[in-house]
């Protein structure tokens, strides 16, 4: 699948030429963001899996800014693009957690190693989290669980007894439904299943 790349530009004719070499590279660009504004609507309608942002763009928030916003509600990963490449405008470029940097004028093999190196970034961090929430999951459940003989309460980590769902719910992720197991029903509603079965005896006699 075609990974989707937003380009946010605020000069029309860079935006223009962006949007046609990522589609050259095989990339899906929507249409380009020119401002902040826009690029937070862009962002949110078409949920790109990269952005390409110019640093300096039109409006009371520049590109650093805009990133942040975008970082903060959502995972997508940023490329800045900038002319730019004194100390100052890095340092405050780098509090947006940017996946890269293109200065420009850039060169198309550039722009490509950058976008990939960014898009397989975000990808192995992706599944390392999902391998640590996993192993987290499993570790919480593994081991020796001292549990009552009789009540079958289980000791946690506190020296407290709890109840076995309790247990599992606080140490996973797993939910509980509960109802009654066909022998449990007996003992409880002994006399409805004794009715029961003499009703069936005196039935099948007749």
């Amino acid at each position: 699948m075609k990974a989707k790349i937003l380009v946010v530009e605020d000069e029309g004719l860079v935006a223009l030429d962006l949007t046609e070499r990522l589609r050259r590279f095989g990339y899906e660009v929507p249409a380009p963001a020119g401002s902040a504004e826009e690029a937070l609507a862009r962002e949110r309608d078409t949920m790109p899996d990269l952005i390409l942002m110019d640093i300096r763009i039109q409006g009371p928030l520049d590109g650093v800014d805009v990133a942040q916003v975008m970082r903060s509600r959502r995972d997508v990963p940023v490329v800045f693009l900038t002319a730019h490449s004194d100390a100052a405008t890095l340092e405050r470029a780098k509090t947006a957690g940017p996946y890269g940097y293109v200065l420009k004028p850039f060169r198309d093999r550039e722009l490509q190693i950058v976008i990939d190196m960014a898009l397989n970034k975000h990808r192995i961090e992706i599944n390392l989290a999902k391998l640590q929430q996993g192993v987290v999951v499993t570790r919480k459940l593994s081991g020796l669980l001292p549990i009552c003989a009789s009540c079958k309460k289980i000791r946690n980590g506190k020296d407290e007894w709890e109840a076995v769902e309790a247990y599992i719910q606080t140490h996973s992720d797993a939910e509980f439904t509960h109802g009654i197991c066909p022998d449990c029903s007996k003992k409880l509603y002994s006399e409805h299943f004794s009715r029961v079965g003499k009703s069936a005896k005196a039935s099948g006699g007749e």
